[in-house]
């Protein structure tokens, strides 16, 4: 189901069915999360797909729903940014084992605390033949700032003072305080670089099917029709030749019911497509369509606290909840076995960042655990004065996962002794729950599917400071605010990773969100292409240049 975010990461479920191995890096289960489902069925990780053995006139790739529009300050859901990511580039690159990489800017430089200078790559054309210049990045990163865009990416632009050229090919970016977060920021959309002259010519029209977007990437935009299908063509002046097109053209297809989705896989209509449903796992791994992978994620389930005025406002039932939820009987029934239990609000993948293997577990090594056990958690609800209260769980009628995850929800709190009460609502109002303080107005919790946009835990924990927009409960905690912003005006990496640490583990005692379980990227890959990297990445990077003939 589609999962679109308000002003930073509100991933939501919302309109349509959501998620959403040949050459493997690494086998067995995953463990996204830290700690693995010891009953969850074994998956393999893979890094890559094997290589591609030519170029392609074209392929055909699956949307589970259309963008609403491919402007890069409003795309902050997966179909904008599944097409934009081939289309317009940013200042650096989120590499498939998310990692940073220079992208338009050459190189960047942070002289004082509160200065990043980037020296903007030489050479590079947009799609209408113009040259890229320093005011073209000026432009493009003050759009976030601007009130009258509201970009959805304001929050990583939150310290920014100003976004000055000093040079024909360099620009700075001055913070009001120190921000360890935003350079990585610029790996993603709010990094991207649009030609000013086609931002200042087309307006509010900019993005729309009429006028689709002038960028520097391997595809440019090429025809939209409304309800049916977008078309990418190979930019044949695109500057970095490791990763030209393979593919002439790219045509995204929408297709938002799940079945006639893998329907298509298995005819061939459509060649490939991220987000898999998880229902047809067992039988797309066998397919002779195609091939299904996995790979690095950053998606965590989660149960959103949004009331914490009622019964949920006492940490100790919140503790109780996630005890009594049998989220392994979820992966295994919901995610067809492919998942691990989550053991906090951001998977493994996070900490990538944060040093060696060893130093992160020794950081994260005394994380509270929460293993299912009713009988305990009945006790721990009972001492915290549950006695036949009402919850109200918020789901809309959207996909099989999404029902047996509340219905699993429900048990575990009949299992403490509440009253569950299910609401559901249709998908626009879900949705409304993310972006309406009024309609989150009497839910006690709501299912959402949330990933990051970097490979550091402050994208998650970020959300959950006071007054932060996504903190749907209002959970306020000093400790943990404290701790953030410490983590925030650290670019020491074990400064930063210890802080981090600090605040995650105040969430894990709190509680203001309940982690269900991580998830790996799905990906089906027909007969005829191959090439591209299973990874979170593709919302950012390049993927569909990778995209060749399989043989």
């Amino acid at each position: 189901m589609t999962r679109p975010r308000t002003r930073r990461r509100s991933l939501v479920l919302a309109t349509v069915p959501l998620t959403a191995l040949a050459l493997t890096s690494c086998s067995g289960t995953a463990h996204g999360g830290g700690s693995a489902s010891a009953d969850a069925a074994a998956y393999h990780l893979s890094d890559t797909t094997p290589a591609s053995k030519g170029e392609l006139s074209s392929f055909t790739w699956s949307l589970f729903a259309e963008p609403t529009s491919i402007d890069y300050a409003y795309s902050f859901d997966y179909p904008p940014n599944t097409v934009l990511a081939n289309v317009c580039e940013s200042l650096l690159r989120w590499n498939p084992d998310l990692t940073v990489s220079p992208g338009l800017a050459t190189a960047y430089a942070n002289p004082t605390p509160t200065t990043w200078v980037y020296t903007i790559r030489s050479g590079v054309h947009f799609h209408d033949g113009t040259v890229l210049t320093a005011a073209d990045v000026v432009a493009s990163l003050r759009r976030n700032l601007d009130p009258n865009v509201g970009s959805d990416w304001s929050y990583p632009f939150r310290n920014v003072k100003s976004v000055e050229a000093t040079g024909p090919l360099q620009v700075t970016v001055t913070l009001n305080t120190p921000d360890s977060t935003f350079n990585k920021y610029l790996a993603a959309s709010p990094g991207t670089v649009e030609s000013a002259a086609t931002l200042k010519a087309d307006g509010k029209d900019y993005g729309n099917p009429g006028k689709g977007v002038n960028c520097t990437g391997p595809f440019s935009f090429s025809s939209w029709t409304p309800g049916q299908s977008l078309i990418l063509k190979r930019f044949d002046g695109y500057w970095d030749p490791k990763l030209k097109a393979k593919a002439g053209q790219v045509k995204f297809v929408f297709l938002s019911d799940a079945t006639a989705r893998v329907n298509a896989f298995q005819t061939g209509e459509v060649d490939g497509g991220w987000m898999v449903p998880p229902d047809s796992y067992s039988q797309l791994s066998t397919s002779s369509a195609g091939t299904l992978y996995y790979g690095r994620n950053t998606t965590v389930a989660d149960e959103v606290v949004g009331n914490l005025k009622g019964v949920l406002g006492n940490a100790q039932v919140r503790q109780a909840l996630l005890m009594a939820i049998d989220r392994k009987g979820i992966i295994k029934a919901g995610a067809g076995g492919v998942g691990d239990v989550a053991d906090s609000l951001v998977t493994r993948n996070n900490w990538n960042g944060s040093g060696s293997r060893t130093s992160v577990d020794a950081l994260l090594k005394n994380l509270p655990q929460y293993p299912y056990d009713p009988a305990r958690a009945k006790a721990l609800a009972a001492k915290a004065g549950v006695n036949g209260q009402t919850v109200v769980i918020a789901t809309s009628p959207l996909d099989s996962q999404t029902t047996i995850i509340t219905q699993a929800v429900a048990q575990a709190a009949t299992a403490i002794g509440l009253k569950p009460q299910i609401d559901t609502v249709s998908a626009d109002k879900y949705t409304a729950l993310f972006t309406d303080p009024a309609a989150r107005k009497g839910i006690d919790l709501f299912l959402t599917f949330w990933y990051t946009s970097i490979t550091d835990p402050l994208d998650m924990y970020g959300d959950l400071q006071s007054g932060a927009f996504a903190n749907y409960g209002n959970w306020s905690d000093p400790q943990f605010d404290a701790a953030v912003n410490q983590a925030v005006g650290a670019y020491d990496p074990t400064a930063h990773a210890q802080a981090a640490a600090k605040a995650q583990q105040i969430t894990m005692e709190q509680l203001p969100w309940l982690p269900l379980y991580t998830e790996p990227v799905s990906l089906f890959l027909g007969k005829r292409i191959t090439g591209v990297s299973p990874s979170i990445d593709y919302l950012y990077y390049p993927w569909a240049a990778e995209i060749g003939a399989k043989g």
